[in-house]
């Protein structure tokens, strides 16, 4: 087993995401520690769900840069807080950039990087899952009221996308980092 920085051991479980930069994400990770406290957040949209390779580490990193580098960087703006019915997770929806972020999981999700999802591909950003029964209503309160009272911009630039395994301790390290160079299409 592959081990982390932090002595985490690396486990075979795989996304593609794009770091949310601060302030936002600052506020983001504080807003997710208030509702799952003990939890280590990185604020981000995740591209491609978490998923075991079947192939190669490197020819799945090779299939995300080659693919990720043909789309050109666009915006995404955050939405509203809602809640997957099926299994309770928080999350921030997406108001704009969803058509790119879906268009980028179809073209990756094939090849070296192919996975079945158990649900389909919903762009958002994570607030708050694995939670104990009962807890979500009241807790999507709090997310609603702490998202409303936000005043700065909920505009995110994606120009970059980032590979990332997870670890044993629950937390993810960076395996690649791609550059979205594509020419957009007017």
């Amino acid at each position: 087993m592959d081990v982390s920085s932090n002595g985490a051991g690396r486990i075979n479980l795989f996304a593609l995401v794009v770091y949310i930069p601060d302030p936002l994400a600052r506020f983001l990770d504080d807003l997710r520690k208030e509702l799952v406290p003990g939890c280590l957040p990185h604020a981000h949209v995740t591209i491609l769900p978490p998923r075991p390779l079947c192939h190669d580490i490197v020819a799945a990193t090779e299939q995300a840069q080659s693919i990720v580098s043909e789309f050109a960087p666009f915006e995404i703006v955050a939405g509203d807080v809602e809640i997957f019915a099926e299994t309770d997770v928080i999350h921030i929806g997406i108001k704009q950039g969803d058509r790119e972020l879906r268009e980028m999981y179809r073209a990756l999700n094939r090849g070296a990087l192919a996975f079945k999802e158990p649900f389909p591909y919903h762009p958002h950003i994570t607030l708050a899952q694995g939670l104990a029964p009962g807890a979500a209503k009241r807790l999507y309160e709090i997310a609603r009221k702490g998202w409303a009272a936000y005043e700065f911009s909920k505009r995110i630039r994606a120009d970059h996308a980032s590979f990332v395994q997870a670890t044993t301790l629950q937390t993810w390290v960076d395996l690649a980092d791609f550059r979205l160079a594509g020419v957009p299409v007017r």
